[in-house]
């Protein structure tokens, strides 16, 4: 099986920017961990990471003809206003599960929606890098059970 992790704008600078939301943990940590999750689990991971809508947007659009079986995207800011982001997860039939490290619903207002989650089977929030481990395993139920 194969599963797509798309990570969104700023995720790459993970370990340095506000650690006291995000910890000091790096964006290569993160990779590394979400590799070795979704091994356990069956997958076999590809993650990506982009600060352009458009590049994510693409993504999104052909992960089917790429042959993967579930997608985990973490938006990022763009899960706050992106319906095109949303629109193009809407055109996708693969099992999507978005996730945010920061708990989205106790930060800033325009933090508290997210346009992007109802596009998508699962949302996880607040649970640091433990909720891509949380993703992957909701994920790979979905695939195996559909």
């Amino acid at each position: 099986m194969k599963l797509l992790i798309l990570n969104g704008p700023n995720l790459n600078r993970l370990g340095v920017r506000e650690t006291p939301i995000y910890g000091t943990k790096s964006y290569e940590e993160l990779v590394k961990m979400s590799k070795l999750w979704a091994q356990e689990h069956g997958f076999e991971a590809d993650v990506r990471q982009s600060n352009h809508e458009g590049i994510l947007i693409d993504l999104v659009q052909c992960v089917e003809m790429m042959g993967y079986h579930a997608l985990l995207i973490n938006p990022g800011a763009y899960a706050h206003y992106s319906y095109a982001l949303a629109d193009a997860l809407r055109s996708v039939s693969v099992p999507k599960a978005e996730v945010h490290l920061s708990d989205i619903m106790n930060r800033e207002n325009f933090r508290k929606i997210s346009v992007t989650a109802s596009a998508c089977d699962k949302l996880i929030t607040g649970c640091g890098f433990d909720g891509y481990r949380q993703a992957i395993l909701c994920l790979a139920k979905m695939v195996r059970e559909p």
